[in-house]
């Protein structure tokens, strides 16, 4: 008895052939889910990493008040207002460059690979996730700053401006430098030394410090943040200069977001 094989299944429209792949995801979609997966992981993982970003923050707000006395209004506003940013620093800078960097390193970059989505979305999210954890920190630290160098606190709002801009430059920093090094090891060292650059040339006050520093110092894009925040400690703050500081966090939050989009598909092809 001979057995007879089924006909091969056909899909419509395909003529016989393989069918078609779903389309890919839209950007804000695709975005919004890989947010939410990370701020699902984040919330596990990286709760006590942000407990640790607050509190160094708020030793060198101590270590600093047995330098910088209260009178010293100049020099406070820069100690607090660096004290603040530097929690976005150490999170969305150190700890998403060496987030990438492991992702890289073993490989985990494939499964993203392997999703409909576009890459944008998964920089663009994992950035935002990271930098979502910092603002509570970063409230925290001002606050206790302000008082404790006896500056006002009725300015404390502008950080809703001042995190989400600074976290986006210092976060596409972040992911590119895990993303184009070459290492594991390498992309740690370079989180690390990005977010040391922020804590020595954002807490300490400007007056101190020589002219090439000051140049070096002017590289920084959390420079511009710890500028801006420090502007509304002032009795009357130049709310333009506040909004120009801001506005070179934007602009470097947007280039450097778009070479680490560059960086990821680099990653996912090689």
């Amino acid at each position: 008895m001979t057995l007879l094989s089924a006909p091969p299944r056909t899909t419509p429209g395909t003529a016989g052939g393989p069918a078609p792949l779903a389309p890919a995801a839209r950007l804000l979609p695709a975005l919004a889910a890989v947010y939410r997966a990370q701020l699902a992981r984040a919330r596990v993982a990286r709760i006590p990493l942000l407990f640790v970003a607050t509190f160094q923050s708020l030793g060198i707000l101590v270590m600093m008040r047995g330098v910088v006395d209260a009178g010293q209004t100049s020099a406070a506003r820069y100690v607090v207002s660096g004290s603040s940013v530097l929690v976005v620093a150490f999170v969305a800078l150190n700890l998403l460059a060496q987030y990438f960097g492991r992702l890289r390193a073993s490989g985990g970059l494939d499964h993203y690979a392997t999703l409909p989505v576009p890459a944008a979305s998964v920089v663009l999210g994992a950035a935002a996730a990271f930098a979502s954890f910092t603002l509570p920190g970063t409230l925290v630290t001002a606050g206790v700053g302000a008082v404790m160098f006896g500056l006002p606190l009725g300015q404390l709002w502008v950080l809703l401006a001042v995190v989400p801009l600074a976290g986006a430059a210092l976060a596409g920093l972040g992911a590119a430098c895990g993303l184009l090094a070459p290492k594991q090891e390498i992309a740690t060292m370079l989180g690390q030394l990005g977010m040391s650059a922020a804590l020595l040339l954002g807490v300490l006050p400007v007056d101190h410090l020589p002219q090439p520093v000051l140049w070096l110092r002017d590289l920084l894009p959390s420079t511009y943040a710890v500028e801006a925040f420090a502007r509304t400690f002032r009795p009357s703050p130049d709310w333009a200069a506040v909004v120009g500081d801001l506005a070179v966090c934007a602009g470097v939050g947007v280039v450097s977001l778009a070479v680490a989009t560059w960086a990821y598909r680099r990653a996912t092809r090689r």
